[in-house]
């Protein structure tokens, strides 16, 4: 699904120059959800701007399901963010006045979808997170974890087949971010439709759930495990550190 080959990214000039990105190497297979982690100013973000179509890296390449790119720019990739790509945040960046349906849709519409086939595409969308029911609900009336399922519905419609998400649990209650886990594994093991996708957090109970784990140090990444992307047993931590 996607191959990242000798990505890398270098802000800044003369002696404010800062490499963050030094040939970072990565596969994630259909249907895999990849947990990404690592220090505060590691390249984590930029890594997923990248990918996601936002910024374009100096140098390597990026295949996302036979798509190229990597070094091109946000305005010549845009059939990446608009067929291939869907976004999850932290925030859920929802319309306050607009109801469930009416908030995947016009994602849709804006991507260009005809109206009603922006609608039936969302229709399937929430209900594939599990809110057949809440669909003329605005967010104030949806719990936290409803409103980020709203934003995974958003994420998802139109049969993305790859999901970035971005600290997705970090506003989430406990019980809400194991409901949130649970769904991303769900669209993962989708037997019509499996989606990929790539997680950052600083959660190491979520990031233990993944299929597996990546650690982005010093501008690349590798295999890890909990103790090794904390730097300590993750029974001694006792709180998560902040992006």
């Amino acid at each position: 699904m996607l191959q990242v080959s000798g990505l890398t990214k270098t802000f800044g000039s003369g002696s404010n120059k800062l490499q963050v990105l030094k040939g970072v190497d990565m596969t994630i297979q259909q249907g895999e959800m990849v947990a990404l982690m690592g220090p505060s100013g590691s390249g984590k973000s930029t890594l997923l701007n990248i990918i996601g179509g936002l910024l374009s890296g100096d140098g390597g390449e990026i295949d996302l399901d036979g798509e190229k790119y990597g070094q091109k720019s946000p305005s010549g990739v845009v059939n990446i963010r608009r067929e291939y790509v869907g976004w999850i945040f932290q925030d859920f960046h929802l319309l306050e006045n607009l109801t469930a349906l009416d908030n995947v849709a016009i994602a849709l519409e804006l991507a260009g979808m005809p109206a009603k086939e922006a609608e039936d595409a969302a229709r399937i969308a929430l209900t594939k997170v599990g809110l057949e029911d809440r669909m003329n609900h605005i967010p104030d009336q949806l719990s936290g974890g409803q409103q980020q399922r709203v934003a995974i519905a958003r994420a998802i419609a139109g049969n993305r087949p790859f999901l970035l998400a971005d600290e997705p649990t970090g506003n989430l209650d406990i019980a809400s971010g194991r409901e949130v886990l649970q769904l991303f594994k769900d669209l993962c093991h989708d037997e019509v439709n499996p989606i990929s996708i790539l997680m950052v957090t600083h959660d190491p109970d979520l990031a233990s759930n993944a299929d597996r784990m990546l650690l982005l140090n010093d501008g690349k990444t590798e295999a890890s495990d909990i103790r090794s992307a904390w730097g300590l047993d993750v029974e001694e931590q006792d709180g998560g550190e902040e992006e």
